[in-house]
């Protein structure tokens, strides 16, 4: 009798168990789709604003059914291919910032903030002033600038483990370093020095199919890639020891992330310039809603980003009408005071606590 007492209870307590992992699974779905629909109005809204209003209908026939005219020209020529750019831009930052808070359990890791993009920057801006003729080599060169910082931030923040602040104070000193030549460049060059300034503050005007064209291979890539390698990252969540003792090669791990980011980083860094803050903003928020299994995570990640972005050039385009202003000047009026709140206390929220 008593045992039959506790193969009810084992069994009632698996049953609830299974429950909670369901209903967690359902809730997940349930945020992602609800990004999803964002994203998809985004896009809608971003398509119809601007100097010539255009309603909703007008859009999609443009888009779908007409093949001339003056909304299917403004559409296809000017706002689709901006938009599809700062979705992939946003998307691109997003999981390059969820990478690097994971990889380096630092909550306030983010590719602007840290030196990733400076890295990018670096390179793309030399390309741009010194070597204008290969001018088509800017996201390769972008990539490998962006690694390097990376991996030189990594190493010098490296000491019996990866400390935030540490992280931090090694990236705010790369940054500072290749800052400095960038400033090297634009005394030598002042006569280039007006091409480089809506790059330096990050912005997507006069975005084109072209950009789209240069964007969404790496852009692809970078989201297959990080969602194959989910799960490993969960892994190297639990710490190096446990995830040693489960198999995982953890520093061949880190570099694998590392070159991931960078990739994702260089390639909207290439595109739209110095653009802060998506990194840091879109993880945070995106684990508040949906939890740190990156599995979840990458994918409501990439959706979140790619709306916040849209978004927010809706918002530099409307804020000052006819005046366009810079997306980069949005996001750090957003960005820096949510950088303030996970310092002055909202770091609880931050990668280990999830």
């Amino acid at each position: 009798m008593m045992f039959h007492m506790a193969d009810k209870k084992n069994d009632d307590t698996v049953m609830e168990a299974q429950k909670t992992i369901y209903d967690r699974m359902l809730y997940r779905i349930m945020v992602m789709a609800a990004l999803l629909v964002l994203c998809v109005a985004g896009f809608l809204v971003s398509v119809r604003v601007g100097s010539l209003k255009i309603s909703i209908g007008e859009v999609i026939s443009a888009i779908f059914i007409e093949n001339e005219g003056v909304n299917h020209q403004i559409i296809w020529n000017v706002r689709l291919p901006r938009t599809i750019v700062a979705a992939l831009v946003g998307m691109c930052l997003a999981l390059s910032g969820a990478i690097l808070q994971g990889i380096m359990r630092n909550p306030l890791a983010d590719p602007s903030i840290i030196g990733v993009s400076s890295g990018a920057g670096v390179a793309a801006i030399t390309i741009m002033i010194v070597l204008s003729d290969l001018y088509y080599l800017i996201t390769p060169f972008a990539f490998l600038g962006a690694l390097a910082a990376t991996v030189l931030i990594y190493f010098l923040a490296w000491k019996d483990g990866i400390k935030p602040m540490r992280m931090i104070l090694a990236g705010v000193a790369v940054s500072s370093f290749l800052g400095a030549w960038i400033s090297t460049l634009m005394i030598f060059y002042p006569e280039k020095v007006q091409g480089v300034i809506g790059f330096m503050v990050g912005g997507l005007i006069a975005r084109t199919w072209k950009h789209v064209d240069i964007l969404w291979p790496y852009a692809v890539v970078g989201f297959i890639l990080v969602n194959l390698f989910a799960k490993r990252l969960n892994i190297l969540m639990l710490g190096d020891e446990i995830a040693v003792s489960l198999g995982l090669r953890v520093e061949r791990t880190r570099m694998i992330f590392i070159a991931i980011s960078s990739l994702l980083a260089a390639s909207a860094v290439s595109v739209a310039g110095l653009l802060g803050f998506v990194g840091l903003i879109v993880p945070h928020i995106t684990r508040m809603l949906i939890g740190s299994d990156y599995r979840y995570l990458f994918p409501a990640s990439a959706l979140m980003g790619a709306a916040l972005l849209m978004i927010c050039d809706i918002i530099a385009r409307m804020l000052m009408d006819p005046v366009e202003i810079p997306v980069g000047i949005i996001m750090a009026m957003l960005g820096a005071p949510f950088f303030l709140y996970l310092l002055r206390g909202g770091l609880q929220h931050g990668v280990k606590s999830q």
